[in-house]
């Protein structure tokens, strides 16, 4: 628990800033993906479903700031999954995001729903969009190169059951001190639109 408290710490401190993703158009305005220089994290390709289980957020708030519930299914698995974004924090120059997904029918694929393929177990395709400035924010990465992991939870072998839940975090850069809400775009879940900022 300290050491996933220090290296969030760490990512925060150490973020680098925005660019524009590799061969990415921006849809209105300018896509952006957050850059963080973090030493130690496993690569989630490679890591064990334990390791991945283990970078998981621990629950921060109680209060539940946007709700939704949806139906999701991919390959053989299909049901409905209630996603409670329970956090979304300015620290500086980061904003910290988190959520918790709960199985309430069927099967919920998180193994690799929440990813930019089907081999990333992690969440980095959840991205932050800032509708007055028309920018993206994607999730924060330890690198530059292609072989940079999200600053963000790993989801390999969570394959939730009804009442089953996962939480989960994720770091971007932080939008302009102006903005106080922002839409949160999640794969399998839709666009939470007007999210405050604490």
């Amino acid at each position: 628990m300290i050491r996933k408290t220090f290296a969030l710490s760490v990512a925060a401190v150490a973020l680098a800033g925005c660019g524009m993703l590799p061969g990415a158009q921006g849809g209105g305005g300018e896509e952006r993906q957050s850059q963080a220089a973090v030493e130690g994290q496993a690569t989630p390709t490679s890591a064990a479903p334990e390791t991945q289980q283990a970078r998981s957020a621990p629950p921060q708030d109680a209060e539940v700031i946007a709700s939704r519930e949806v139906k999701v299914g991919a390959g053989d698995m299909y049901g409905k999954a209630r996603v409670d974004v329970t956090a979304l924090r300015r620290q500086g120059r980061t904003l910290s995001l988190n959520w918790t997904v709960t199985a309430t029918e069927g099967k919920v694929n998180l193994h690799n729903g929440l990813g930019g393929g089907p081999l990333d177990f992690t969440v980095s395709s959840v991205s932050l969009i800032d509708p007055v400035n028309a920018k993206r924010y994607r999730v924060a990465r330890n690198g530059t190169g292609q072989d940079a992991e999200c600053v963000c939870s790993g989801t390999q072998g969570q394959f939730l059951e009804p009442e089953e839940a996962s939480t989960l975090y994720a770091v971007f850069a932080a939008p302009p001190a102006d903005v106080t809400k922002i839409n949160i775009e999640m794969p399998m879940f839709g666009v939470f639109t007007d999210v405050p900022i604490s």
